[in-house]
């Protein structure tokens, strides 16, 4: 990680006002088939990491029995809680949570995991501990929107800042997430460094 966590934090709460009206169509376009392949049933628990001002969590929660949102930056959130309760929804909770460290109870029913354009601060070792946890929450399905390269990376292409992220390329992502016992069943190219990566638990853990 390029910057710590409070670094980070801080940032996107300077900027969360205009967070919204901010962003790229191919972040639109991310986003739209995060949730589209998370496709949750009504008494499924959803976990949404890096939720920002809730562009996910908000989507999936009338879909969802509960959504637990999780951010570093309380001014992200702050916009997200104004803006489920601007749409009357009760079922998402907002709270503090790192990716190795989301603040989700041992015995808290997890099944489904997302992700749209946060997992890229992290270094890449820092990424398969990330997806480690997520993998350890029980869920049956994670599903990834984020910057990663398939090509060569341009610095020079808004999608990510060299001084402040550290995208992977697919193939580590994939790797990581076969390591901890599931198949990716979908990768979409919607950039050539955006990728939604979805992947289903197959039941085994490598070691």
């Amino acid at each position: 990680m390029k910057k710590t966590v409070e670094e980070h934090a801080e940032r996107f709460s300077e900027k969360a006002g205009a967070y919204d009206d901010s962003k790229s169509d191919e972040y639109q376009a991310c986003a739209d088939l995060v949730v589209a392949y998370a496709d949750p049933d009504p008494d499924d628990i959803v976990l949404d990491l890096g939720a920002g001002t809730g562009a996910i969590s908000l989507a999936l929660a009338p879909d969802a029995e509960q959504v637990l949102a999780r951010d570093i930056s309380e001014g992200m959130m702050d916009e997200g809680r104004h803006k489920a309760a601007a749409a009357g929804l009760s079922n998402v909770e907002f709270a503090y949570g790192e990716f190795r460290e989301p603040d989700v109870g041992a015995d808290q029913r997890v099944d489904i995991v997302t992700s749209n354009f946060a997992l890229h601060h992290l270094a890449d070792d820092e990424k398969r501990e990330a997806i480690r946890v997520m993998a350890e929450t029980g869920a049956r399905r994670i599903v990834l929107g984020d910057v990663a390269f398939f090509e060569e990376p341009d610095p020079a292409v808004p999608f990510y800042s060299p001084d402040v992220d550290d995208p992977a390329t697919v193939g580590t992502l994939v790797e990581a997430f076969t390591a901890v016992g599931f198949a990716v069943t979908a990768v979409e190219r919607v950039h050539d460094q955006v990728a939604v990566i979805v992947a289903e638990r197959t039941g085994g853990e490598s070691a």
